[in-house]
């Protein structure tokens, strides 16, 4: 029998026999992909990157400024990247900046109007607070979403505020987010960046909070990622992680924080539908609401994947607990949403 000349010698012929791991791989990737895809669907997303909307480089810095001057310094800045994107035709960004200034009342600890945009905003009076939970939002989150994840900021802090009024919420979006229906939210690789700038940011909050505050992350979605891979010290006593795809963990114990390690998914959240696999990078590996995850499950309700922090809500009752340090333990067998 003479050989194929355009089959390398010693490859045997046949699809499954001469790639197998390259073939799980594949396999795996649009396992995933159809997955997502399939969700967005379903609940679509309205988030749209902007990167050729014109904007002032961030307001600059000395350590010793005081929170009242880059709040003031930080508004300035986003009404400049208001009128300039407003100028440039852009008038829907325009007008998404306009409200998140809030007519002044805005407190920015960095922005960045720049193509998708970052921003850091704080609800609540950090000097005086001594329980203070710093958000971390999943996919799509941008300056053209900045609304809805601030409405989520806004309804904790509430919350927060009614039973401990010395509190504060960080809403950080201070990473560029991956994009729902991406190759890119199924790597690693936004988190790793994101958790170099989360970890010396909350050592730097735990600087100018309160003596002896405690300082929750609350990690949504693709954020769980980001908040697994930060080095957190002392001052972060609790990490909370919901409608997770997973950590890229095995186990809870595995993630480089001394925090205690909570994890809750709702029984509408299509996230409980992606394969909790890793394979060659791709994927997350272990659910965190599995038992062999080791995280502490809280009671997440019936709510879907953006639902966790609509006021009402058993996740909001759950992760305010978390936040001033009054939660427990529930055990919970995870419902898995089926299509």
């Amino acid at each position: 029998m003479t050989r194929r000349a355009d089959r390398p010698a010693g490859r045997p012929e046949g699809h499954g026999e001469g790639r197998p791991a390259g073939s799980r791989r594949e396999r795996l990737r649009r396992t995933l992909l159809a997955g997502l895809i399939a969700s967005a669907v379903v609940f679509p997303v309205s988030a749209a990157a902007s990167p050729d909307v014109p904007a002032p480089a961030p307001a600059a810095f000395a350590e010793h400024d005081s929170l009242p001057a880059r709040y003031a310094a930080n508004r300035a800045n986003l009404a400049e990247a208001a009128r300039m994107a407003q100028d440039a035709g852009r008038t829907g960004r325009a007008a998404k900046l306009r409200a998140m200034e809030a007519e002044g009342t805005a407190r920015f600890l960095a922005f960045d109007g720049r193509g998708q945009g970052r921003a850091v905003e704080v609800l609540g009076d950090l000097e005086t607070a001594d329980r203070i939970a710093v958000l971390v939002p999943g996919s799509d989150t941008g300056l053209d979403t900045y609304q809805r994840f601030r409405d989520g900021a806004v309804a904790l802090r509430q919350r927060v505020q009614a039973e401990h009024p010395r509190s504060a919420v960080v809403a950080w979006l201070g990473y560029d987010t991956p994009g729902t229906v991406s190759a890119t939210v199924l790597t690693a690789d936004r988190a790793d960046t994101a958790a170099t700038e989360l970890g010396p940011f909350l050592d730097r909050l735990g600087r100018v909070a309160a003596p002896g505050a405690r300082i929750s992350l609350l990690c949504h979605s693709y954020g769980s990622v980001v908040c697994a891979r930060t080095d957190t010290g002392p001052q972060v006593t609790d990490i909370a992680l919901f409608g997770s795809p997973g950590t890229g963990a095995g186990s809870a114990a595995e993630l480089p924080t001394g925090a205690q390690v909570w994890a809750g998914r709702g029984r509408g959240d299509w996230i409980g539908n992606v394969p909790h696999v890793r394979i060659g990078g791709i994927g997350f590996g272990t659910d965190p609401v599995d038992p062999a995850f080791g995280a502490r499950p809280f009671a997440a309700g019936s709510g879907g994947h953006s639902g966790y922090l609509k006021p009402g809500t058993t996740s909001l009752d759950s992760l305010t607990r978390i936040v001033i340090g009054t939660a427990q333990t529930t055990p919970i067998t995870p419902e898995v949403p089926h299509a």
